[in-house]
């Protein structure tokens, strides 16, 4: 297409490429469907690209004009390298949702084929997921998750379990997928949200790696939406599932959100000591000596942050035969926040947990040397004052050690 002058007017305003299923809104400016329903669903905006007018509705008119004169133009410029672009197929329509819906609650043979459909309507487009959602299309997949027991739907096979184990897969692919909105998150954890996490940690339980995966990014978005009482009363065996997930090291994505689900939840109620007694201590541990990857290693240490505010993680920490020195290690060498978050996992076993063993394993592994360096570099303010401090809490022990480098000793703080 570099030999060729494209027509300007075969250009979507967004992208600047040839259109493939040219739309007009109501400010009468065409697009691409695609460029401009992720502008209008996926951004949220409501106003037209191009004029900056108001969109009073979101009414996408195709363009079949315009598309054949762009399918014409394709044809006749096919020397140049330039392949037809096909007609695109009709968006689908909120009536043909509620068919399939209708189907698979109606019809249980019917179930598995009518999911496999909506997964495809899903991955389709950012329009289709929003019809999806406002069809009812979150709640009847929830409904299939809770239903755990594979007798509650009759299907005519030999393996009902198998046939259910499938549906509830193809359930929850879906409502992954569907990138639920927060309102909807917020109804159905308040609806019914004790089935629904029970259902969910079921999954966590017994599933495919697959499955484990895609029931721990929507618990993430499911917690990050939930009031108080949903984040106090998680259940221990919640916590357990979530390390099996890191221990087990299912995907990155997978891995980053149960990270990020245990920085939600931990600060509530008795959720540190749950994480400490589900084993979290020791597999964020050897996560953190295996992993190099920067936003990882972040959340692997503001995790052990948490735990570390409890007598219980910090005991799990220094049981550990590498704590000390692994979370000294990163300091200064992956982040600011990966650097701040290891001087306060220090800071909480110095006050509170520093015997005298612990004070002579600190020397011995580095951490103290490590902590006259952060003072001696570019390193932020609290995590000088956090390490000034633990220095001079410990100065007895540590100043006049052989383990500390002249150079570093130059810098320890006087009393």
């Amino acid at each position: 297409m570099d030999q060729i002058d494209v027509p300007y007017h075969f250009l979507c305003p967004i992208s600047l490429q040839l259109m493939r299923d040219p739309v007009t809104i109501s400010t009468g400016i065409t697009y691409d469907r695609e460029n401009i329903e992720r502008w209008l669903f996926s951004c949220k905006n409501n106003t037209c690209p191009v004029t900056k007018q108001e969109l009073f509705g979101k009414d996408l008119t195709p363009n079949h004009t315009l598309r054949r004169l762009i399918q014409a133009w394709c044809t006749l410029n096919a020397s140049f390298g330039i392949e037809r672009i096909p007609t695109p197929k009709p968006p689908i329509e909120r009536a043909q949702i509620a068919k399939l819906l209708n189907d698979a609650k109606k019809f249980p043979h019917l179930q598995l084929k009518s999911l496999r459909r909506l997964r495809s309507i899903t991955l389709e487009s950012e329009r289709n997921r929003i019809c999806l959602e406002e069809a009812g299309a979150v709640d009847f997949l929830a409904t299939i998750l809770k239903n755990g027991d594979s007798t509650s739907v009759d299907i005519a096979s030999d393996d009902n379990e198998s046939e259910f184990s499938r549906a509830s897969d193809e359930a929850l692919n879906i409502l992954y997928h569907l990138k639920i909105s927060q309102r909807k998150l917020k109804n159905l954890i308040t609806n019914d949200g004790d089935q629904f996490l029970e259902s969910l940690l079921q999954i966590l339980k017994h599933s495919s790696y697959q499955s484990r995966a895609y029931a721990t990014m929507l618990l993430k978005s499911v917690f990050e939406v939930a009031d108080p009482m949903h984040l106090i009363s998680i259940r221990p065996e919640m916590f357990v599932e979530l390390v099996r997930v890191l221990n087990d090291q299912i995907s990155q994505q997978s891995s980053k959100a149960a990270l990020k689900l245990l920085v939600e939840v931990c600060p509530w109620g008795r959720n540190r000591i749950k994480a400490v007694e589900g084993s979290a201590v020791s597999v964020l541990i050897e996560l953190l000596l295996d992993k190099s990857d920067k936003r990882a290693c972040e959340l692997v240490l503001a995790v052990l942050d948490l735990l570390c505010g409890c007598a219980e993680g910090r005991a799990e920490l220094l049981k550990h035969g590498a704590g000390l020195a692994v979370v000294s290690k990163k300091i200064l060498r992956v982040s600011h926040v990966a650097s701040d978050k290891a001087v306060r996992i220090l800071y909480s076993i110095c006050r509170f947990s520093a015997t005298s063993r612990v004070l002579q394993e600190m020397l011995q592994v580095g951490v103290v040397a490590k902590l006259c360096l952060v003072l001696q570099v570019d390193s932020s303010f609290k995590s000088k004052e956090r390490a000034r401090e633990i220095l001079k809490l410990h100065s007895r022990v540590w100043r006049n050690s052989a383990c500390v480098p002249a150079y570093l000793m130059s810098s320890y703080p006087s009393s």
